[in-house]
């Protein structure tokens, strides 16, 4: 497996709230990936999306490398992860009036060269990449995502609707958050690939195909993909990770 990561502030914001973390892990032959999306002031989105990105690879790392036998139960690990996350922010955003409120995305997981396993909270993304084509494997928390849940407006209004950044989920907001879990068989040449919506917003899914079909490692479809967006004047922080299997 090869993997991949990129960030970038964009073309308009002054900071970079966004994390990633990518981890191999030798002893389980696979790779810990996460990105955050943070929010709040300059320093608190930026905060909260390192220590929340960091909480969560740090504690399935640690359970995976224990000497003690891993049954394999992703799901929990991957929640608990996520708690974990959620909980470290929370605390936090308690300690200075500065740091009140804030909150970030999550996005990520294990891959292994047959299976990925995969957490989201908020609006960053996961998507399945193969040469049949791509799927978007985590759904939007996000206000316009229950929009077209309900049939009020359409996919392709929602990608252009004044709400679409309005999310309504994250961590670290509340004392405890929801993930959702996702399973995904993989096979050799597929592709796991996480952004936030700072890419999503700008590249549609058709265009992160391409990039796919048209580059064989990760990092030439994380730095083609990231191209396209600062071409484009990328208004949002920008983070993409790769994993080819």
């Amino acid at each position: 497996m090869r993997s991949f990561g990129i960030t970038d502030k964009g073309k308009i914001r002054k900071e970079n709230q966004d994390s990633y973390i990518i981890e191999n892990c030798e002893k389980r032959k696979c790779t810990v990936i996460a990105i955050c999306d943070g929010m709040g002031g300059a320093k608190a989105g930026d905060l909260a999306s390192r220590l929340s990105c960091k909480a969560f690879v740090s504690k399935v790392y640690e359970v995976l490398i224990a000497p003690s036998i891993f049954v394999g139960n992703h799901e929990k690990l991957l929640r608990e992860s996520c708690a974990d996350a959620n909980g470290v922010v929370y605390e936090y955003s308690g300690f200075d009036s500065e740091y009140k409120g804030m909150g970030t995305t999550l996005v990520g997981g294990v891959v292994y060269k047959n299976r990925a396993h995969l957490v989201n909270v908020g609006d960053s993304r996961a998507y399945l990449i193969t040469p049949d084509g791509i799927r978007q494997i985590t759904k939007d928390h996000s206000y316009v995502e229950e929009l077209v849940a309900m049939g009020a407006i359409s996919r392709e209004e929602a990608a252009t609707h004044p709400k679409k950044n309005v999310i309504t989920r994250a961590l670290g907001v509340d004392s405890s958050v929801e993930a959702d879990y996702y399973d995904v068989g993989l096979s050799r040449g597929d592709c796991v690939l996480l952004c936030s919506d700072g890419l999503s917003n700008m590249v549609s899914d058709s265009e992160i195909l391409d990039a796919y079909k048209n580059n064989k490692t990760p990092d030439q479809i994380c730095n083609t993909l990231m191209k396209t967006a600062l071409d484009r004047g990328a208004r949002d922080n920008v983070s993409v990770v790769a994993v080819r299997v």
